[in-house]
């Protein structure tokens, strides 16, 4: 018995000391020598998630605050760090003026993730390592401190103990999942924005009663992108808000439609953005099935709107009602949206008929005209007829769209940007550098084509002098 009991107790110890190998000891050494000398405790954050079924822990957090009087503690960090290396399977040091953030996902098996932001401002000084947690091979540790020279001259940041799912794991499961929501954004070069909030509620109205900090992830931006993934087991109402470098939070936000198994495309312009009409016509906004359409006048929601230095335009109450349909009921904006969405739809065909109809046909023929005579390109024409056709309805409807709006009393400066905008500058235009084109490289136009060219013109100057009769 003695001697089962003594190879049991040799075999334990082997264990202990083969999961101790991969434990940087030397970097928490320092981390506890830090947190118990300099540690402010009233700034220190600590949080723990265990399986209730198993008690393992699934996620922890230890985050400590601390200001440190002796710079040769910096040296310190360095050796600790350096000599536990090889334990890792990543490590990183940036250097004051390195112009890189840097954050980490913390998840749990649990729906969701989170992002901590570790090295946030360009002065300052971050190490960091990842090892394999010694208990569950699914799991990470990640150890991290990030400090910067305040103005009396001492050490001050944070140190980061973490464990969680490892991120390549949790993304795998995600893209498995067909419970998967995301989002794949991307923003404008001229717009600053570096993280974006994001808030998830069963509702519209327990999303309107979140607090600015009641976030689920903040997500970085970069290279002018950030995605996000969740998994769902219903709808949900969501919002992502921008951080602007400075840290401080943008005061508009965008309202949207999270829904499992989907994904939504975004991108952000500087004073408005594009919302992914195919997912709002599917399953969000004028689905039917929204949790937040109609809603949109209850909040702040609305684009983030920059000046020239980057700074966002907060707008008075007057200034608020003033931007386009702020005072129509409901029914007038899900009418105005409705046809607004009807004449996307066809210009978006007539765009389709030049892009893969006309170009192909014309890139197809290296000669469709010789001795000023045509020869029989039957394909082309019969493009140009359903463009011909398809920019007589759209005429129509926009006078309709444009009738409808005098009638809601929409401001005039409102209706003059959506006719230069939607009409001469996004469609016409296009149409007529496209005709200009086929001209160049081929001397000359068909009758229908000629036909195409003319109506063009024509509603060119048409709507040239309706916004100008408007202003």
């Amino acid at each position: 018995m003695l001697l089962i009991a003594l190879a049991a107790v040799a075999t334990a110890s082997a264990q202990k000391s083969k999961a101790n190998a991969n434990v940087p000891t030397n970097v928490i050494s320092r981390f506890d020598y830090i947190v118990n000398m300099y540690g402010q405790t009233d700034k220190q954050r600590y949080s723990v998630i265990k399986n209730p079924n198993t008690n393992q822990i699934e996620s922890s957090e230890k985050i400590t605050h601390f200001v440190c009087g002796d710079a040769i503690e910096a040296d310190f960090i360095r050796m600790a760090f350096t000599s536990d290396e090889h334990l890792c399977y990543q490590i990183l040091h940036l250097v004051p003026g390195d112009r890189d953030f840097y954050s980490i996902k913390v998840v749990n098996n649990e729906p969701g993730q989170k992002t901590l932001n570790l090295r946030t401002e360009t002065n300052q000084e971050m190490w960091y390592m990842a090892v394999k947690n010694t208990e569950n091979p699914q799991l990470r540790d990640v150890y991290a401190i990030t400090w910067e020279k305040n103005k009396k001259g001492d050490l001050e940041g944070d140190i980061y103990m973490v464990t969680s799912l490892r991120p390549d794991i949790y993304q795998q499961n995600l893209e498995n999942s067909s419970k998967t929501f995301k989002i794949e954004g991307r923003i404008d070069g001229e717009i600053k924005d570096s993280l974006y909030n994001v808030y998830i509620a069963d509702s519209y109205e327990e999303l309107n009663a979140l607090a600015d900090d009641d976030y689920v992830a903040c997500v970085p931006v970069v290279n002018k992108r950030f995605e996000y993934s969740v998994e769902l087991d219903k709808p949900k109402a969501g919002r992502i808000r921008c951080i602007f470098p400075d840290g401080s939070l943008c005061s508009a936000w965008i309202n949207l439609d999270m829904v499992p198994g989907e994904t939504y495309r975004i991108t952000v312009h500087n004073g408005y953005y594009d919302e992914d009409r195919d997912y709002e016509q599917r399953v969000g906004r004028y689905s039917g099935k929204s949790l937040i359409a109609g809603y949109d006048n209850d909040d702040n929601s609305s684009p983030v709107v920059l000046d020239e230095k980057g700074n966002v335009v907060e707008y008075s109450p007057a200034e608020q009602t003033s931007r386009p349909f702020a005072n129509l009921t409901e029914d007038e904006l899900a009418t105005v949206q409705a046809k607004a969405q009807a004449i996307e739809e066809r210009i978006k065909l007539v765009m389709n008929l030049w892009e893969n109809g006309i170009t192909k046909v014309l890139n197809s023929t290296s000669t469709v005209y010789q001795s000023g005579k045509r020869k029989e390109v039957s394909d082309m024409d019969t493009f140009f007829e359903q463009i011909i056709k398809h920019n007589e309805q759209i005429d129509k409807q926009f006078e309709d769209l444009l009738k409808t709006l005098n009638d809601y009393k929409v401001e005039k400066k409102h209706i003059v940007e959506l006719i230069k905008e939607g009409i001469l500058n996004d469609f016409l235009s296009k149409q007529n550098k496209a005709l200009i084109g086929i001209y160049a490289h081929l001397g000359s136009l068909s009758k229908v084509g000629t036909k195409c060219q003319k109506q063009v013109n024509k509603l060119t100057e048409k709507y040239l002098n309706e916004m100008s009769k408007v202003m």
